[in-house]
């Protein structure tokens, strides 16, 4: 195996690598396994390091793949051109796609539901506004799916995660949902509510 082979097989692995804690929530969305979803996030920690090593190989792959050749022996044969394999369109699409991957955690809503609903209240005093402390979220994407499992339920006013404080909070109407179905809907997601 050539080391051009070499380096966008490890280009593809460290990408998929950092974005796996990420890209997890939406995979198990598609497959309806939801249960799944905070599997991968022990990889948070190691993302920041796993986007450098792909930004290094990528930048080796690409000063090999430009950098000038050695003039060898002149002969009259033609000059092959290089299998897709070995190309710089190959190169091209690695790079794309591994850029698509680390920056997979800022566009994860596209992946759900629009979730946008009004809700009818009859008494400000049916209002309820509760704070969960969740387990396991580590980017934008975890936020978006506990955001869109909630926001199914009946009687949801407002859904705020936030994968940095580590929280969710509801404002619900307690008449037509209650904290358990909030509970069970989070729990649907993978992620554990902390007591």
């Amino acid at each position: 195996m050539s080391s051009e082979k070499k380096l966008v097989g490890t280009t593809i692995i460290t990408a998929i690598a950092a974005s796996l804690c990420c890209v997890t929530p939406v995979l198990a969305l598609i497959a309806g396994t939801s249960g799944v979803t905070a599997t991968f996030s022990w990889i948070e920690p190691f993302r920041p390091y796993l986007i450098a090593l792909t930004i290094l190989i990528l930048a080796i792959a690409w000063y090999q793949k430009l950098k000038p050749k050695k003039q060898e022996i002149d002969c009259e044969c033609e000059d092959e051109k290089p299998k897709f394999m070995n190309s710089k369109k190959l190169l091209f699409l690695v790079t794309l796609f591994a850029g698509l991957m680390l920056a997979f955690p800022y566009y994860t809503q596209i992946f759900y539901p629009n979730t946008n609903k009004k809700v009818v209240y009859v008494s400000e005093s049916d209002l309820n506004k509760v704070e969960y402390r969740i387990k396991g979220m580590t980017c934008t994407g975890c936020e978006v799916h506990i955001e869109s499992e909630v926001h199914q339920l009946d009687g949801i006013i407002e859904v705020k995660a936030n994968h940095e404080k580590g929280n969710t909070i509801v404002k619900y109407d307690k008449t037509k949902v209650t904290n358990k179905e909030i509970e069970d809907a989070v729990g649907k997601t993978g992620y554990k509510i902390i007591e």
